[in-house]
């Protein structure tokens, strides 16, 4: 909690003789959009454009370079070369809101294009712009930790999920374990999509684990979310 207060995240509060805390609004743009990264999986497909983020920051702004390179790494971008970043299309708000924060929108140039004429095959570039063995590593250890509670039948397992509105049975164990699962389930989860910018089939491995852990993840979501919740609301009532 302290440090949720110190994030900013927190305001301090009195109901009455009670002390407590209440979500500060200026921080809810920002945890709408991280919601929207986490629980919204927006893959890329091979027509879409891609966003180019090109800056040039001088010595004295070194700082700055370095917690701009931090930024778009944590946004999915990938380094084509030290000034030009490059990630799928639908990020370009997320890169600009990136830009001015740090008040280097100025310093930088942001490009919509299509796929990049590489001088190998597109997936041999990708692979040198984003670390994708560290990235199927993190999609193949939630696929090993989570896949034993996948509790839907009559559903294929590997499909994409693509808004499953999870209408296979939920799962049977109780408001107090879905709550327990959950909660480390998102807690896993939820820096993924930060780093796994829902790349293109044509510049993923022919393996590429990520869609199985999607689609891992939402049927996840669909079979323990609301028996968390309600677990939740139980608690908050005092029941």
């Amino acid at each position: 909690m302290s440090r949720l207060k110190g994030k900013g995240l927190l305001l301090p509060e009195k109901r009455g003789a009670v002390a407590g805390y209440r979500l500060d609004p200026a921080a809810v743009t920002d945890l709408e959009r991280g919601d929207r990264r986490i629980f919204t999986y927006r893959g890329q497909r091979d027509d879409e454009p891609w966003c180019l983020v090109s800056y040039s920051l001088p010595e004295v702004d070194r700082p700055k370079r370095v917690q701009l390179r931090r930024e778009l790494t944590g946004l999915g971008f990938g380094a084509v070369t030290d000034g030009l970043w490059i990630a799928p299309g639908h990020l370009q708000a997320e890169a600009e809101d990136a830009l001015e924060t740090l008040g280097v929108r100025e310093r930088a140039t942001i490009f919509i294009t299509q796929t990049p004429l590489t001088a190998e095959p597109f997936a041999q570039a990708a692979a040198k712009w984003w670390e994708l063995d560290t990235l199927a590593a993190r999609h193949e250890e939630f696929l090993d930790r989570y896949d034993r509670y996948d509790r839907y039948d009559g559903y294929d397992r590997y499909d994409r999920y693509d808004g499953y509105d999870g209408s296979a049975r939920q799962s049977a164990c109780g408001p107090w374990e879905a709550f327990v699962l959950w909660l480390r389930c998102v807690d896993d989860w939820k820096t993924i999509p930060y780093v796994d910018p829902g790349l293109p089939p044509s510049a993923l491995p022919a393996d590429w684990p990520g869609m199985r852990s999607v689609a891992l993840f939402g049927r996840l979501r669909a079979a323990y979310s609301e028996p968390a919740r309600a677990h939740v609301r139980n608690v908050a009532a005092g029941t």
